[in-house]
């Protein structure tokens, strides 16, 4: 997909986990204890992360983030047969300082020194939205951190995007959201955002409704929307 320059937009709205904050720290930290088991929990851990939360929406059985991310958890290592609860514990506690991409530094400082408007839109809870930022050092190019713990529904619903939009007092159009994920690209361009599909893994297309405006395959390509 060809990229195109954005168009008028006046704040740059990021999806934390996966976008911003690479998920497959905390598992590869203690592959060691995990052995052949580190990647199979790494990636049941997170579908189920994501189901939780999209079941919990349609079921209006709101659980804040933090709550279903050790409820995922538990069931992947039941899976897996690991009984382990002072790894579980670990595991947990790493995704508080869950680690940025080496670019995502650079790429706010360097938004936030055009002038634009720069926040996260995330369904993680608000203590782990603030420890990741504050542990990675993100504060002072963060205008803003949103939780959907505000609404109690889970993204994609339009409500989450729409929070996002009131709170900045701007018109869908003039917003512009970054997301590695898919379904969450999806919901952000049906929504009205100018859409960007970080690509980090070159996966293909969702057949969703809501197509992105681009496709990058990290967040420093994101600065050359910027240009023309």
């Amino acid at each position: 997909m060809a990229a195109i320059p954005l168009n008028g937009a006046k704040a740059f709205i990021f999806d934390a986990y996966g976008t911003l904050f690479d998920l497959i720290n905390p598992v590869a930290a203690r592959a060691a204890r995990l052995g052949s088991k580190a990647g199979p929990l790494s990636e049941l851990w997170r579908r189920k992360q994501l189901e939780y939360s999209w079941l919990r929406s349609l079921m209006e059985e709101y659980s804040d983030f933090w709550t279903l991310t050790g409820e995922a958890l538990d069931y992947a290592m039941d899976s897996l047969d690991i009984h382990d609860p002072a790894l579980r514990a670990d595991l947990m506690e790493l995704y508080l300082s869950i680690p940025t991409y080496e670019e995502v530094p650079e790429v706010l400082s360097n938004l936030k020194a055009r002038g634009l408007k720069t926040g996260i839109l995330s369904n993680g809870s608000p203590l782990m939205l603030t420890s990741a930022v504050n542990c990675a050092g993100l504060t002072q190019n963060l205008d803003f951190v949103l939780s959907v713990d505000e609404i109690k529904v889970f993204k994609p619903s339009p409500r989450v995007y729409n929070m996002a939009a009131e709170r900045l007092r701007l018109v869908p159009n003039e917003i512009a959201f970054f997301s590695s994920n898919a379904w969450d690209i999806s919901g952000a361009a049906s929504f009205g955002f100018q859409a960007v599909w970080c690509n980090r893994n070159n996966a293909p297309r969702e057949r969703l409704p809501g197509l992105p405006m681009a496709e990058i395959s990290n967040l420093r390509d994101a600065l050359t929307l910027l240009e023309g």
